[in-house]
């Protein structure tokens, strides 16, 4: 991932994603869609196209991704921060979270083809999963 910061401070979001940010810092839905579920794991897929994007979510699960299609994102962080980033088909990140730590964007196709991620998310984390809105 090619990343680099483009704005810091939550004042410079347009006032929908600020409001968005606000009603949604609990959701649990980490991808577009939840393809598997078992009492070990989530898996997530993510397919955005160009000019769309996936909402604000909070991250409190072990997870890891992978780009299954180069391209180009934009995403928004609880701390204000605003980062682009060009990612290559087979990139693969993971994260590990401590117990009452978390992670909240979203995440915009930038770019000029389909963007899509494979998220997998580990249920025995530090921290208990979210509810997710069935």
């Amino acid at each position: 991932m090619n990343a680099g910061m483009v704005e810091k401070g939550r004042a410079a979001w347009p006032d929908f994603i600020r409001k968005e940010f606000d009603a949604n810092q609990f959701n649990g839905r980490v991808g577009t869609q939840l393809l598997s579920e078992t009492e070990r794991v989530r898996v997530w897929e993510i397919r955005l196209a160009p000019g769309e994007r996936i909402g604000f979510h909070r991250h409190v699960l072990d997870y890891f991704w992978t780009a299954v299609t180069p391209g180009r994102a934009r995403s928004h962080a609880e701390d204000g921060t605003i980062v682009e980033a060009i990612y290559s088909a087979g990139e693969t990140r993971h994260f590990v979270y401590g117990k009452g730590e978390y992670k909240i964007h979203d995440l915009e196709n930038v770019g000029e083809a389909d963007l899509w991620f494979t998220t997998v998310e580990f249920l025995d984390s530090s921290n208990k999963a979210l509810e997710l809105d069935r």
